[in-house]
């Protein structure tokens, strides 16, 4: 037994419930479902519960185009930003629609019946479901583990040994000396929250990554709330904070030499010459990897304050009572966190299988970043990298909605991206951090447009909003082509040598 759906929505986050908004904004006669492995919504935001967990953009544009955020905050923490998803679906009447506990495992196209078959794991057995169209909104990360690297005498310590992805919600680090390993988003976030009860926090970093600090409340922002009407005030800001964004990374893409030098003075001022020299200069220049938002300076503050310190070193191997360097320097420590990174995966780590034939995203090219090569009736949702993640899902979101709008217009029961000829292969994401190097064979690849990904909110804007749909790169079919197509196959078979 299955249910059958138009649309199946697979992850219950920010983008899988601003999907479900804009279809049924946009498409408000399909029926549609979402399938949620854990039992909650808000995906990352109810995933991770470190101290500090927040965004590391504002969230005037990590917020939904259609939904105001009206907090105080514009780098908000992760209950808040939990509160705002779950606070959405209610106010669309998304949360009904909701499967929780169902983690999808597998994906079957039929191309005769024009059908997507999804099983999903529920409580120990599997449940099937059929849809038109599939929207994978479940991010590009495994929820069951994080990247951890093999440390050497890692089972020597004696403290407790955390991974940010797994806190332990009634973890107590009052009076405890804390080391950090890594130096991306979460670590920095890490660092100055835990000193309101650790004795000292050390961050113990590889290599130096940039930050770049930002006022957490955005004055203009109220301001423009007292005199103008909400979603006008929330509009104009999204717009400002938006060209902000895309003019500071072209600048930086263009000038590396210039915003190294100014990103690099903004923390001199803060700490001195000799910190940023030794912890705080990397060796790569702005945006070849994401930068790191130190919101109100929490990170500077910490360490000038003495509360929390920076080692550049790398571990030789790891105590029964901290971390031994390389440099021949011990790191005492009572919990060590290993902030080390993200295990990625695609898809939401289903099969997805076409007409019997098992798709290896690795090998496929990605459609205007929405849709594989080969792979009918299916859009996944993969954010900025230089940007908020969601304004890309909301644009993705708009523009299944205008192709699943015009296909009913014309008859058309599949659409499948179609290479046209060889085509020069790039790497899907031209960033130099861990997590996307390690997970290189998985990544999609990109090519020329349009099987290219612009990390340019305006040529996405312009894209997927308003451009052709028939652009003959896509292949639409009508109800019972394949099968018709197979029919005359047959019988030409069946027909004797001449």
């Amino acid at each position: 037994m299955s249910e059958h759906f138009d649309v199946l929505i697979v992850g219950a986050g920010l983008s899988g419930i601003g999907a479900a908004v804009h279809l049924g904004k946009h498409c408000p006669g399909k029926t549609y479902a979402i399938l949620e492995a854990r039992e909650a919504i808000g995906g990352t935001w109810d995933l991770f519960r470190y101290p500090g967990i927040r965004s590391d953009s504002d969230m005037y544009t990590l917020g939904y185009s259609f939904k105001p955020w009206t907090e105080q905050k514009a780098i908000a923490d992760g209950p808040s930003i939990r509160k705002y998803v779950s606070q959405t679906a209610d106010e669309y009447g998304v949360r009904p629609r909701i499967r929780f506990k169902h983690a999808v495992k597998r994906l079957s196209w039929d191309s005769q019946a024009a059908l997507w078959t999804v099983e999903a794991e529920h409580q120990g057995s599997m449940k099937r479901f059929t849809a038109r169209w599939v929207m994978m909104c479940a991010g590009y990360y495994r929820y069951d583990q994080g990247y951890l690297p093999t440390f050497p005498g890692y089972e020597l310590f004696k403290g407790s040994i955390i991974h940010p992805q797994h806190w332990p919600r009634s973890f107590d680090y009052s009076g405890k000396q804390i080391v950090i390993i890594g130096s991306g988003a979460t670590a920095v976030t890490l660092a100055p929250s835990l000193t309101d009860k650790a004795a000292h926090v050390t961050m113990l970093q590889r290599s130096p990554t940039y930050m770049v600090s930002m006022p957490a409340v955005d004055r203009v922002a109220h301001g423009l709330r007292r005199v103008l009407p909400e979603q006008i005030a929330y509009d104009v800001i999204r717009f400002l904070r938006i060209v902000m964004q895309q003019v500071f990374f072209r600048l930086a893409r263009a000038r590396p030499k210039a915003t190294r030098e100014r990103l690099l003075k903004r923390i001199e001022d803060q700490l001195g010459p000799e910190q940023v020299r030794e912890h705080f200069t990397p060796r790569y220049n702005p945006w070849e990897e994401r930068l790191c938002l130190v919101p109100d300076d929490d990170m500077f503050l910490a360490i000038k304050q003495g509360k929390a310190s920076v080692v550049t070193d790398q571990i030789e191997t790891f105590t029964e009572t901290g971390v031994k360097l390389k440099s021949g320097r011990h790191l005492d420590a009572d919990v060590i966190v290993t902030a080390t990174g993200l295990a990625l995966q695609m898809l939401g780590g289903a099969e997805t299988w076409v007409d019997g034939r098992k798709i290896e995203t690795g090998k496929s090219f990605a459609y205007k970043g929405t849709m594989l090569s080969d792979v009918p009736n299916l859009a996944f949702v993969f954010g900025y990298t230089n940007a908020s993640w969601t304004l890309r899902a909301d644009l993705i979101s708009q523009y299944v909605c205008r192709l699943i709008n015009y296909m009913d217009a014309r008859g058309y029961a599949q659409v499948t991206p179609r290479l046209q000829g060889p085509m020069e292969e790039r790497p899907w994401v031209d960033f130099s951090s861990g997590y996307f190097q390690r997970a290189a064979a998985i990544l999609p690849k990109q090519g020329a447009a349009p099987w290219k990904q612009r990390q340019s909110y305006a040529h996405d804007l312009l894209d997927l909003r308003f451009g052709a749909l028939d652009d003959g790169v896509l292949e639409f079919k009508r109800w019972g082509d394949d099968a018709a197509a197979a029919a005359s196959a047959n019988a030409r078979e069946a027909q004797p040598a001449k």
